[in-house]
């Protein structure tokens, strides 16, 4: 795919569940039939996700089904009978219908030609039910990944049981027994993240938005029950039609920030090699890492720029 011009990034310093819905709305797109909003549930003990109440005006706005997918590890998660409880205990059925994408075991696969480390992604099954998705992300560090961002819900986060261990083996195993015994390189593992991600993306064209809101900064993700408290001060609301630029501008506003918890993060990100999914992502060519920041107060004009200025 080819990418000529540098993609918009939208954001707002001014953080509330009505400019989530003006920055989704500053992209000037109208998802088209049944919507999933792909978004983290939360794992059991975390104190981190982002709680259905604030995302609810989002979500109401394109009349969207959230969706999720049963995890890879032992936890609250990883059976949908499990899963769907503690979508009840979070309170994420008391406002929006929910799908378990991969609910029946039933994966919708996509082959992957020439992947370096993939040859099948293979996501819920129930992702065929729908014509467009929002991918509603928090974003915040990651235990494994470096951080959690579009990229990560677009892979992890759609990918069923199977696919999850698929992902996260660099393709040795489908079997969950065998997770933590052929857990790949880390390298390959952001590399098949990557892949996975292009095969989504794909999979829906141009029927696809994205929001990353840089808030609660730990360096854990969502999916941790015991998860640090976070680091740094709240940065922002993003939102983008690019999964590799709105991934790459949270990043570059961690890095521009002279919050002190700043380096705590990117020592996470860094020691993790968190920008190589960025970098493998831009370089299959679905997204850019270049991009406009436009920046929105909603009490005044609107400010281009080129880019955060980050600190070297």
């Amino acid at each position: 795919m080819a990418l000529t011009e540098k993609p918009k990034v939208y954001f707002t310093r001014d953080i509330s569940p009505e400019n989530v819905v003006k920055l989704y709305e500053a992209l000037g797109v109208k998802l088209p039939g049944r919507v999933a909003v792909k978004v983290h549930s939360g794992e059991k003990g975390n104190q981190n996700y982002l709680h259905p109440e604030f995302v609810r005006p989002m979500i109401e706005e394109v009349d969207g089904t959230v969706v999720e997918c049963n995890t890879a590890y032992d936890g609250a998660r990883d059976t949908t009978e499990k899963h769907e409880k503690l979508m009840a205990e979070h309170g994420w059925t008391e406002f929006f219908d929910v799908d378990i994408m991969d609910a029946e075991g039933d994966d919708l696969i996509f082959h992957i030609e020439n992947g370096r480390v993939l040859t099948e992604n293979r996501v819920g099954g129930h992702l065929a039910n729908y014509a467009s998705m929002l991918v509603l992300s928090h974003f915040k560090g990651h235990p494994m990944g470096g951080f959690g961002g579009a990229l990560k819900q677009l892979s992890i986060g759609c990918a069923s049981n199977k696919g999850k261990v698929n992902i996260h083996t660099a393709g040795a195993t489908l079997n969950q027994g065998e997770f933590w015994e052929k857990v790949a390189e880390q390298d390959d593992f952001l590399e098949a993240m990557a892949e996975a991600a292009e095969t989504v993306v794909n999979h829906f064209g141009s029927n696809l938005a994205y929001v990353n809101i840089a808030v609660n900064l730990s360096v854990d993700c969502d999916c941790c029950a015991v998860a640090e408290d976070p680091c740094m001060g709240d940065i922002g609301i993003f939102a983008s039609l690019d999964p590799v630029a709105i991934d790459q501008a949270c990043i570059d506003a961690v890095k521009a920030s002279d919050d002190p918890g700043r380096d705590h993060l990117l020592e996470r990100i860094n020691s993790k090699h968190g920008e190589k999914i960025i970098e493998d992502a831009a370089h299959l060519g679905y997204g850019r890492r270049d991009y406009d920041l436009v920046e929105l107060d909603f009490d005044g004009p609107a400010v281009s720029t080129d880019n955060f200025q980050v600190e070297q």
